[in-house]
């Protein structure tokens, strides 16, 4: 129940879904969490029904805006003393339509939340890093940041960039104690994936979700704590030998 006790989180898109997940998983293993998400309702409810387990607390951000990024993290240093670990988890998907159809707007915003945000809450959390002498960066990357598909291209775009901006990092700051490791998970129920089923023509949301499951060798989706686990690995002092690195958890999707 320790294995991130006296660490300071931070989680992107933490009030839902794989977010969410990270958050409690975090909490319980003993880690001060700061929640950023957009959506105030979910992310005030998820703090006050862990708040009795644990320090966490809840900041309304829009990490596409470096000003909110910056007053936020500086926020969480000054309310819990420090910041070990950031989880950059919060994505869109965005629309699925293939590359020629794509509007620049629509290109823009999806790499704005998936990659500027990534890089945004990264520059500003660094310093606070630098100064604590340690510090573990997870970004949560996506299948199609390793393997390709034809559909949804600002989004397999984005989680690629992802992925190589984590093994920049990982050199960049592992002489100041900075590991920095991307997340790479398969088709994980979330109310993003039940959106992209119903994007995709899915009416029988049962028959699709057997369908998707069974793309994978494991023969089935996956859930939020598959990957929440993972998350608590990396920022935790079990993987201090590990920066730069990918780890996959997607049922064997990308093992073929």
């Amino acid at each position: 129940m320790n294995r991130v006790r006296g660490r300071v989180c931070i989680v992107t898109g933490g009030a839902v879904g794989i977010g969410r997940a990270c958050v409690q998983r975090l909490t319980e293993q003993g880690a001060a969490v700061a929640i950023f998400d957009m959506d105030e309702a979910a992310g005030h409810a998820l703090a006050t029904a862990l708040e009795p387990r644990g320090e966490v607390a809840f900041w309304r951000v829009d990490i596409s805006r470096e000003t909110e990024v910056a007053a936020a993290i500086d926020a969480v240093v000054e309310r819990f003393g420090a910041l070990h670990v950031l989880v950059n988890n919060a994505g869109i998907a965005g629309p699925n339509k293939p590359t020629h159809e794509l509007t620049e707007d629509e290109w823009d915003r999806v790499q704005a939340v998936n990659v500027k945000g990534v890089f945004l809450c990264t520059k500003h959390a660094i310093p606070h890093m630098k100064r604590a002498g340690i510090g573990s960066i997870v970004n949560l990357s996506s299948i199609y940041g390793l393997v390709g598909a034809p559909d949804v291209p600002p989004y397999h775009a984005s989680k690629g960039a992802v992925r190589l901006m984590s093994k920049t990092d990982a050199l960049l700051y592992a002489a100041d104690g900075i590991r920095v490791n991307s997340v790479h998970p398969g088709f994980i129920w979330t109310s993003m994936v039940e959106q992209h089923l119903r994007d995709t023509g899915a009416t029988d949301l049962d028959a699709a979700r057997r369908d998707v499951g069974a793309l994978h060798p494991l023969g089935h989706m996956g859930e939020p704590d598959d990957v929440a686990w993972a998350v608590v690995y990396l920022a935790s002092d079990e993987s201090k030998f590990v920066t730069g690195s990918e780890l996959v958890v997607d049922g064997g999707y990308t093992a073929r």
